[in-house]
Protein backbone atom coordinates (compact mmCIF):
# COMPACT_ATOMS: atom_id res chain seq x y z
CA UNK A 1 0.00 0.00 0.00
CA UNK A 2 1.11 3.23 -0.42
CA UNK A 3 1.74 6.46 1.52
CA UNK A 4 -1.01 8.92 2.21
CA UNK A 5 -1.16 12.24 3.95
CA UNK A 6 -4.56 14.09 5.07
CA UNK A 7 -5.47 16.69 7.62
CA UNK A 8 -5.01 15.90 11.84
CA UNK A 9 -8.17 15.02 13.49
CA UNK A 10 -9.32 15.16 17.08
CA UNK A 11 -9.00 11.34 17.04
CA UNK A 12 -5.23 11.72 16.23
CA UNK A 13 -4.55 12.52 19.47
CA UNK A 14 -3.34 9.88 21.58
CA UNK A 15 -1.37 8.62 18.42
CA UNK A 16 0.67 12.19 18.11
CA UNK A 17 1.20 11.91 22.44
CA UNK A 18 2.34 8.03 21.26
CA UNK A 19 4.95 9.01 18.67
CA UNK A 20 6.24 12.33 21.26
CA UNK A 21 6.94 9.66 23.85
CA UNK A 22 8.71 7.06 21.83
CA UNK A 23 11.61 9.84 22.03
CA UNK A 24 14.00 10.09 24.98
CA UNK A 25 13.74 14.16 24.39
CA UNK A 26 10.36 14.22 24.11
CA UNK A 27 8.90 11.75 26.32
CA UNK A 28 6.54 13.19 28.53
CA UNK A 29 7.49 16.77 27.23
CA UNK A 30 4.94 16.89 24.16
CA UNK A 31 2.86 20.05 23.35
CA UNK A 32 -0.27 20.86 24.52
CA UNK A 33 -2.99 21.21 22.57
CA UNK A 34 -3.46 24.74 23.38
CA UNK A 35 0.09 25.15 22.11
CA UNK A 36 -0.88 23.56 18.58
CA UNK A 37 -2.66 25.29 15.75
CA UNK A 38 -6.74 24.68 15.56
CA UNK A 39 -6.26 22.87 19.01
CA UNK A 40 -3.71 20.18 17.84
CA UNK A 41 -5.95 19.55 14.54
CA UNK A 42 -4.08 22.05 12.81
CA UNK A 43 -1.70 20.09 11.14
CA UNK A 44 -1.01 16.58 8.54
CA UNK A 45 -0.34 13.47 9.20
CA UNK A 46 0.99 10.49 6.41
CA UNK A 47 -0.01 6.90 7.10
CA UNK A 48 0.57 3.71 5.20
CA UNK A 49 -1.60 0.70 5.78
CA UNK A 50 -3.82 2.95 8.33
CA UNK A 51 -0.54 3.20 10.39
CA UNK A 52 1.24 6.58 11.52
CA UNK A 53 4.01 7.32 9.87
CA UNK A 54 5.04 11.19 10.81
CA UNK A 55 3.06 14.22 11.37
CA UNK A 56 3.45 17.76 11.95
CA UNK A 57 1.67 20.98 12.27
CA UNK A 58 1.51 24.17 10.17
CA UNK A 59 1.18 27.50 11.85
CA UNK A 60 -0.01 30.52 9.97
CA UNK A 61 0.48 33.75 10.17
CA UNK A 62 -0.65 37.40 9.18
CA UNK A 63 2.54 37.73 6.97
CA UNK A 64 3.72 35.99 4.23
CA UNK A 65 5.32 33.47 6.29
CA UNK A 66 3.91 30.34 7.74
CA UNK A 67 5.63 27.73 10.28
CA UNK A 68 6.27 23.85 9.86
CA UNK A 69 7.08 22.29 13.63
CA UNK A 70 6.58 19.57 16.13
CA UNK A 71 6.92 17.06 13.45
CA UNK A 72 7.22 13.84 15.09
CA UNK A 73 7.47 10.20 13.33
CA UNK A 74 7.07 6.84 14.66
CA UNK A 75 10.15 5.47 15.83
CA UNK A 76 8.82 2.20 15.71
CA UNK A 77 8.37 2.36 11.93
CA UNK A 78 11.11 0.43 10.28
CA UNK A 79 9.61 0.63 6.69
CA UNK A 80 12.04 1.69 3.92
CA UNK A 81 10.00 4.59 3.05
CA UNK A 82 10.26 6.78 5.88
CA UNK A 83 12.18 9.40 4.40
CA UNK A 84 10.07 9.09 1.63
CA UNK A 85 7.18 9.74 4.42
CA UNK A 86 8.98 12.69 5.90
CA UNK A 87 9.08 14.21 2.30
CA UNK A 88 5.41 13.61 2.17
CA UNK A 89 4.42 15.10 4.96
CA UNK A 90 6.77 18.23 4.23
CA UNK A 91 5.94 18.82 0.82
CA UNK A 92 2.05 18.51 1.64
CA UNK A 93 2.44 21.20 4.06
CA UNK A 94 4.39 23.48 1.70
CA UNK A 95 1.76 23.15 -1.08
CA UNK A 96 -1.29 24.02 1.83
CA UNK A 97 1.10 26.98 2.47
CA UNK A 98 0.90 28.05 -1.48
CA UNK A 99 -2.34 27.41 -2.12
CA UNK A 100 -2.99 29.90 0.97
CA UNK A 101 -0.89 32.62 -0.29
CA UNK A 102 1.98 32.06 1.81
CA UNK A 103 5.44 32.91 0.05
CA UNK A 104 7.59 31.91 2.77
CA UNK A 105 8.18 28.16 5.10
CA UNK A 106 10.36 28.52 8.55
CA UNK A 107 11.28 25.55 10.81
CA UNK A 108 13.25 25.00 13.45
CA UNK A 109 15.23 22.11 13.95
CA UNK A 110 17.66 19.74 16.10
CA UNK A 111 17.05 16.55 14.93
CA UNK A 112 19.82 15.58 12.45
CA UNK A 113 17.47 12.88 10.11
CA UNK A 114 14.88 15.70 10.19
CA UNK A 115 17.12 18.52 8.96
CA UNK A 116 18.73 16.33 5.94
CA UNK A 117 15.17 16.32 5.06
CA UNK A 118 14.89 19.70 4.50
CA UNK A 119 18.10 20.24 2.91
CA UNK A 120 17.23 17.84 0.58
CA UNK A 121 14.05 19.35 -0.14
CA UNK A 122 15.98 22.77 -0.67
CA UNK A 123 15.59 24.47 2.41
CA UNK A 124 18.46 26.92 3.57
CA UNK A 125 19.91 25.60 6.66
CA UNK A 126 21.57 27.78 8.84
CA UNK A 127 24.85 27.00 10.30
CA UNK A 128 24.75 28.40 13.22
CA UNK A 129 22.64 27.16 15.93
CA UNK A 130 19.59 28.96 17.42
CA UNK A 131 17.19 28.10 20.80
CA UNK A 132 13.59 27.83 21.00
CA UNK A 133 12.92 30.94 23.64
CA UNK A 134 9.40 30.57 24.80
CA UNK A 135 7.70 32.27 27.92
CA UNK A 136 4.11 31.26 29.27
CA UNK A 137 2.55 34.29 30.01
Amino acid sequence: MELSIRKLEESDWETLVDMWNGWDDWKGNNPTKDFLPENGTGGYIVEKNGKAVVAGFLYTTNSKTCWIEWVVSDKKYRGKDRKQAIAMLIQGMESVAKASGYSIVFSIGRNKGLIESFKDLGYNVDKNSSHEIIKAI
